[in-house]
């Protein structure tokens, strides 16, 4: 079992209140990890620095076990991961010295992709394990035309692989043929060229791209398919509501409890201001956040 600090969806009453926070010189923030957060990060990062001049965010990926890994040894001042830290992980921070702090920061939904020729319009979870495992690799085995299926996965350092094979592949092995990318805009682009292509990741990199199909996903084979998508956009309901049946949490880990500018720029990003930017970037905000603001200004 884990056994840390978690701080939750919302910013409690006292706790990290950015009004406290009066930095009295420049400060330079790192930011390393998870690919799946790189485009919020940076668009986070932007936001708060065009505030607070005072403030440098440098953001890199790298994947999410990159990001801890930088953390542990303390070369970076904050780990993105789209999965949680592992006992392992944490064991090995605090014989550093540390004592890791989990902040979720947002919400994804983790979408499921094909050309936007292919005819499947829905898959479900028992499906998409049989595909992704190598049991099932034609595409006619799940409605759609004859042709084999070409698998893109990502790699092994990243919490997106992990979270996939973790809870559809119920930590079964990825099938031997399938082509590992290394971010999951290359996924998006693989599958744009593949027209018998199908690959994972998080809903913002395939959004607007009207090359691909974000499938529904089915909890069955009898239950209905929930599409993460609403209207062109992700559909944070059924994300809030677990519907939606490959959501996640995205984290920010930091190696001791921030203070000074860090604490101030986690309880941005955790705040009205910074989940409007994560809506931007078509992520999930937490809940509530941005209907807080909104009762504040009525």
């Amino acid at each position: 079992m884990r056994h840390m600090t978690v701080i939750g969806t919302a910013v409690a009453a006292g706790c990290l209140t950015l009004a406290s926070v009066a930095p009295a010189q420049a400060t330079n923030i790192t930011v390393k990890g998870s690919d799946t957060m790189v485009i919020l990060a940076q668009r986070l990062a932007e936001t708060y620095m065009k505030k607070h001049p005072e403030v440098t965010i440098q953001v890199t990926g790298g994947g999410s076990g990159t990001g801890i890994a930088a953390l542990i040894n303390k070369t970076t001042s904050f780990a993105n991961a789209s999965r949680p830290i592992k006992d392992e992980e944490i064991t090995k921070a605090k014989a550093a010295g540390n004592d890791p702090q989990e902040y979720k920061i947002a919400l994804d939904a983790l979408a499921v992709v094909v050309h936007a020729s292919n005819p499947v319009k829905e898959l479900s979870l028992q499906q998409l394990n049989g595909i992704f495992r190598g049991d099932i690799s034609d595409w006619s085995e799940v409605g759609g035309e004859a042709g084999r299926i070409m698998r893109y996965c990502r790699e092994s350092n990243s919490g997106t692989y992990v979270f996939f094979k973790e809870h559809v592949l119920l930590d079964g092995d990825y099938a031997a043929d399938c082509q590992t990318m290394p971010g999951t805009s290359a996924v998006a682009e693989a599958v744009t060229r593949d027209k018998k292509g199908i690959g994972y990741g998080g809903v913002a990199y395939f959004a607007k791209n009207p090359a691909l199909h974000i499938l529904a996903v089915k909890k069955t084979d009898s239950a209905p398919g929930i599409s993460p998508m609403k209207d062109g956009k992700p559909d944070h309901e059924v994300v809030w509501s677990g519907d939606y049946p490959i959501a996640r949490w995205l984290y920010v880990y930091t190696a001791h409890v921030p203070e000074g500018d860090e604490k101030a720029y986690i309880n941005w990003m955790m705040g009205p201001e910074g989940q409007k930017v994560v809506v931007e970037i078509e992520y999930i905000p937490l809940k509530g956040v941005l209907d807080r603001k909104a009762s504040a200004a009525n």
